[in-house]
């Protein structure tokens, strides 16, 4: 574990962990076993991160979150407070399957889950997609998809600085252009 993350004292970080340079855990947080942090993260109130979960450089994780085994954030998510990650389709108590039969989701690099959002395990979340407060993913979100209501639906499409696209897809925020690729949405400065 890294000294210069600063972790109040009132969180619990068991054996094994990576916690990275300049992240800062808040109050009352649980760190599992062999869970891994990246650099400059933060950590907000009451957040449960489960043993072998992987958080990439630069995540933001807002009070209340629980993320569970099978879960992987690349860099630069943010999870607004309380939204929710699963790892069991069908869990039931008198029937556990055991984390061999984990369910995998992956929230790729920069992408944003709203307050009170769900995820669905199973589903990956692509780079700079937006899911709004409160929405339910049940299927695979596309690379800069706005995905709102329950379950989610696809709503636009939004620029990697957050702001909702043009219909000529050009960010009115930061000017930033788009365009179609099949049905993906690219970045013209990924070409």
């Amino acid at each position: 574990m890294s000294t210069s993350a600063h972790i109040h004292s009132s969180s619990i970080i068991d054996a094994n962990v990576i916690i990275g340079i300049g992240t800062n855990i808040w109050h009352l947080c649980h760190i599992q076993s062999n869970a891994e942090i990246g650099d400059n993260c933060v950590i907000g109130q009451n957040v449960n991160i489960g043993s072998n979960v992987v958080i990439g450089n630069g995540c933001k994780i807002q009070n209340n979150v629980s993320i569970y085994e099978g879960v992987m954030l690349e860099n630069f998510v943010f999870c607004g407070p309380s939204c929710v990650f699963t790892n069991d389709l069908t869990p039931r108590a008198k029937y556990p399957k055991g984390k061999q039969n984990y369910i995998k989701t992956l929230v790729q690099e920069g992408a944003t889950i709203g307050a009170n959002a769900t995820v669905v395990c199973g589903h990956r979340i692509g780079k700079h997609a937006m899911i709004g407060a409160g929405a339910v993913i049940t299927s695979d979100v596309k690379d800069y998809a706005l995905m709102l209501g329950v379950p989610a639906r696809f709503s636009g499409w939004v620029c990697e600085c957050g702001c909702k696209l043009s219909k000529s897809l050009r960010c009115l925020e930061c000017n930033k252009e788009y365009h179609m690729d099949g049905e993906n949405l690219k970045c013209n400065s990924e070409i």
